[in-house]
């Protein structure tokens, strides 16, 4: 199975099956997205900094990308990668609990989560991008 989340849809052999089940959320996420994009946050723009371009050994990431009724960070089709910077408000229990729940929802869906604190990001975004490496095959496409 694999996804085309320009379409949000996912490819199952031989038809395509709709991987969201409110069309009205997954426009309203897809808004939220377009809005998300103009105002990143300044660990948002550091790492969007590094990754875009393809500057992260050839692969190409999307920034604020939906998924189904969620907006992930960024998104790396060609290795079913997401990767989540996560701010201040993430550290409540109920946020925690949400994050959970979204990352096995997108876990279902065969893609990998990866998750950083802000602070990772802006202080420590070599290693970070080194982790991000680490979980990319050896070739885009592969």
């Amino acid at each position: 199975m694999r996804m085309d989340c320009r379409r949000g849809l996912v490819a199952n052999r031989k038809k395509w099956a709709a991987t969201h089940t409110d069309s009205a959320a997954y426009s309203d996420a897809k808004q939220k997205a377009l809005a998300m994009r103009k105002q990143p946050t300044r660990a948002e723009a550091i790492l969007w900094q590094r990754l875009r371009g393809k500057q992260l050994r050839g692969f190409r990431f999307r920034r604020q990308q939906t998924i189904d009724r969620f907006i992930v960070d960024f998104y790396c089709r060609q290795a079913q990668l997401v990767v989540e910077v996560d701010g201040s408000s993430h550290h409540s229990p109920e946020a925690a609990a949400y994050d959970e729940q979204r990352t096995r929802f997108l876990e279902d869906l065969g893609l990998s989560v990866l998750r950083f604190r802000n602070e990772q990001v802006i202080y420590e975004s070599d290693a970070v991008l080194n982790k991000i490496a680490e979980r990319l095959p050896l070739r885009p496409g592969h």
